[in-house]
C-alpha cells in the first residue's frame, strides 16, 4: 500500500512540501468543506477506509460545492463501493510482480524500465492500480544493484520513475538519481509519470527544471489528468513551466464512470491540455484492482467514446485507448 506522505518531507519543507503536509485526510472533514454533510453520499462514504484519503487542499478547491457528483471528488472519496469484490478484480492487475527485474525495477518492455521511486503520493486516487503494492520491498534510492542492472543490460534506452509519484521525493534525491542515469551511456532517456503538476502544480519550481534539464538525458513527463476541471489556473503555469524549459510533457487519463464517461468532458480534456501544449498519449481502460469495480466502463462504451473523439477532434488530439494486460509485450489497442 501507499505509505504516508510524511516520509518523504524534508526537516525544512519547502513551499509544496508544506502543502503536501496540509492535505486533507480525513473524508468527514472533506465532506463539511464541500457541504455535503447532510447529503445521502455522506450515507456511503467510508469513514475510515484501508486506503487512506489523501488530496491537496488545492484540488478540493476546483470541486463544485454541494455536487455529490462532482468528477473530481468521485475520483478520491472512499464510497461502500469499494468493498464489492467481482471475479477478475484481482490485488495485482497489470502484472508487476513477474515484470521484476531486482527489487523496485520492473523491466515489461523492450528497450526501458520501470523504477518504482517511492511509494508516497499527493493524492490517493481509488482506482489506483498499486494500492495494494507493497512498497516496503523497494529499496532507498540510488541503489547500486539497480544502477548495476541497468548498467548491465545495453538494449535500455529509457529510465521511468513512477511510483506512488516520484515528484514526491525531494529535488536533491531526484537530482543524484538524474545524474546517476545520465552516467550510464546507452539510456538516452528519463521518463516520469507523475500527478503532481496537476493536483500540487506548486511542484514545479527551479529546483525541478533544474534537475529535469541539467543531464544530457531527454526529459519525457506523463502528467495524469481524468477532466477538463483539474486543469485550473495553477495547474496551467506549472505545464508552461516545464514546455518552455524544453521538456515532452504527454497527458494519460484513465476512463472511469460517472466522471469521464463522456465524449464531451473527454473531448474539452484534449483541447484545454493542448491550449497548455500538451499532448494527449493514453485514455486507459481500467486497471481492474480490488476495490475499484464502481469505476469500470465497458470495452462497448469505451470504443463508441473513442469514435466520438475521432469525429469531433484532429487525430494528434485524440489518445490511443488501451489495456495494460501482465505479461505482455505491450499495450493492448482497443
Amino acid at each position: 500500500m501507499i505509505t504516508e506522505t510524511s516520509t518523504i518531507l524534508q526537516h525544512k519543507p519547502t513551499n509544496w512540501q508544506r502543502k503536501l503536509r496540509q492535505a486533507i485526510n480525513n473524508p468527514v472533514h472533506l465532506l463539511e468543506l464541500l457541504e455535503l454533510s447532510d447529503s445521502s453520499l455522506a450515507q456511503t462514504v467510508i469513514t475510515k477506509p484501508r486506503f487512506n484519503l489523501c488530496v491537496p487542499k488545492g484540488y478540493v478547491a476546483c470541486m463544485r460545492r454541494g455536487d455529490p457528483y462532482d468528477p473530481l471528488l468521485r475520483q478520491v472519496l472512499p464510497l461502500k463501493e469499494e468493498n464489492k469484490q467481482l471475479q477478475g478484480f484481482s490485488l495485482e492487475p497489470v502484472g508487476d510482480t513477474i515484470a521484476k527485474k531486482v527489487p523496485g525495477l520492473l523491466h515489461k518492455y523492450q528497450k526501458r524500465v520501470l523504477l518504482i521511486a517511492t511509494g508516497a503520493c499527493a493524492i490517493h486516487c481509488r482506482y489506483c492500480f498499486r494500492q495494494h503494492y507493497d512498497y516496503a520491498v523497494s529499496p532507498s534510492l540510488p541503489n547500486k544493484k539497480i544502477l548495476d542492472t541497468i548498467r548491465a543490460d545495453t538494449s535500455i534506452s529509457e529510465v521511468i520513475l513512477s511510483g506512488g509519484d516520484p515528484l514526491c521525493l525531494t529535488d536533491n534525491r531526484l537530482t543524484e538519481l538524474a545524474y546517476s542515469f545520465a552516467e550510464i551511456s546507452h539510456v538516452q532517456r528519463l521518463r516520469l509519470h507523475t500527478r503532481l503538476p496537476i493536483v500540487l502544480p506548486e511542484r514545479v519550481n527551479e529546483e525541478l527544471l533544474a534537475w529535469l534539464t541539467g543531464t544530457r538525458l531527454q526529459p519525457v513527463i506523463v502528467v495524469h489528468a481524468n477532466h477538463p476541471n483539474e486543469i485550473s489556473n495553477p495547474v496551467n503555469k506549472a505545464l508552461q513551466q516545464l514546455v518552455e524549459a524544453g521538456i515532452t510533457v504527454l497527458n494519460q487519463s484513465v476512463l472511469l464512470r460517472g466522471i469521464n464517461d463522456n465524449s464531451s468532458v473527454l473531448v474539452a480534456l484534449s483541447e484545454v491540455l493542448f491550449s497548455n501544449q500538451v499532448l494527449p498519449y493514453y485514455l486507459h481502460q481500467l486497471d481492474r484492482v480490488r476495490g475499484a469495480t464502481h469505476f469500470e466502463v465497458s470495452d462497448k462504451t469505451a470504443i463508441q467514446l473513442l469514435t466520438k473523439m475521432r469525429e469531433a477532434l484532429p487525430g494528434y488530439l485524440v489518445p490511443k485507448l488501451v489495456r495494460e494486460i501482465g505479461g505482455m509485450p505491450y499495450k493492448l489497442p482497443l
